[in-house]
């Protein structure tokens, strides 16, 4: 049996991995005391091979100390898999109060800060213990839908995910990633005006990226060393694996980066996903929104 523990702070995205895990086949229990995890196994193992749990500030024992005991004396034969999710003090101020919602935690006079932070301490021990974490402090539902999929089926299937993501420096760093690559210094198409307001997915930008030697050149050189190193990280058992490409907007030059570099593996009969951060924002602007 394999039981998926899922965990976080309220508002990060809990309830959206469960669905997923759900539609993934796991059989899922949401908020169930920490003590009851052996007995649950017990009675699951028979008819589940595929279990998820959400254990989070609801459901913790009176002591770290338990929580631990609970989780390292689950039955032999019994995997575990512990994912957290979380996200910034900021987003999750934002979340709580766009929804309205009582954070768990929002008791007597403690602010929504006060609660956001505390909920940190006290999940800590699980957090330090995670074999997968998500920060969904830039991700859409659909974003981390696709995301939680990558991680369980490259988990599952013992085949490793690898992710081309493109994004934007002046947005920030994506968390979630293994390698990131600098492109700002290639030619970029933002300075002809017939390009400016296209992006890395049309053809007059990938004609215009396509032929300059430096850019050929970069995408050669992360092709070779992704190539190099592959090898050694599938051996080592990893599940997923994300390469980030950011140039200063995530508009012209990640982006068809990240699609060139993905199709080029693609070929080689690898799991492949693609993923641009910053589209959605350009697309709201095309429209007008």
């Amino acid at each position: 049996m394999h039981i998926f523990i899922v965990s976080g702070r309220s508002g990060s995205g809990k309830t959206v991995v469960l669905r997923v895990l759900e539609d993934l086949g796991y059989y899922c229990v949401d908020n169930l005391p920490v003590n009851l995890l052996p007995a649950l196994s017990h009675s699951l193992e028979k008819n589940y091979d595929q279990v998820a749990v959400s254990i989070d500030v609801r459901n913790l024992p009176t002591s770290e100390q338990e929580l631990m005991d609970n989780l390292d004396f689950l039955p032999k034969g019994v995997n575990v898999t512990v994912l957290y999710i979380d996200a910034s003090d900021e987003v999750l101020i934002r979340r709580y109060s766009e929804t309205r919602r009582l954070h768990p935690l929002s008791r007597g006079e403690s602010s929504l800060p006060e609660a956001i932070s505390q909920e940190r301490k006290l999940l800590d021990e699980l957090a330090n213990r995670a074999d997968l974490y998500i920060d969904t402090s830039q991700l859409n539902v659909h974003q981390l839908t696709e995301m939680v999929r990558e991680k369980i089926l490259g988990k599952s299937s013992k085949e490793l995910v690898l992710t081309f993501e493109s994004f934007g420096f002046k947005y920030g760093v994506p968390n979630d990633i293994d390698f990131v690559f600098d492109a700002r210094f290639l030619p970029n198409p933002h300075w002809e005006p017939e390009l400016r307001p296209l992006t890395g997915l049309d053809l007059p930008v990938r004609e215009f990226l396509a032929g300059e030697p430096l850019v050929n050149k970069f995408v050669f050189q992360i092709n070779n060393f992704m190539s190099t190193w592959l090898p050694h990280l599938e051996r080592n058992n990893r599940s997923y694996l994300t390469i980030a490409i950011g140039c200063t907007g995530g508009k012209h030059r990640s982006v068809y980066i990240a699609e060139t570099l993905a199709r080029q593996f693609k070929s080689r009969d690898k799991n492949i996903r693609v993923r641009h951060r910053e589209m959605a924002r350009y697309e709201s602007e095309k429209d007008g929104k």
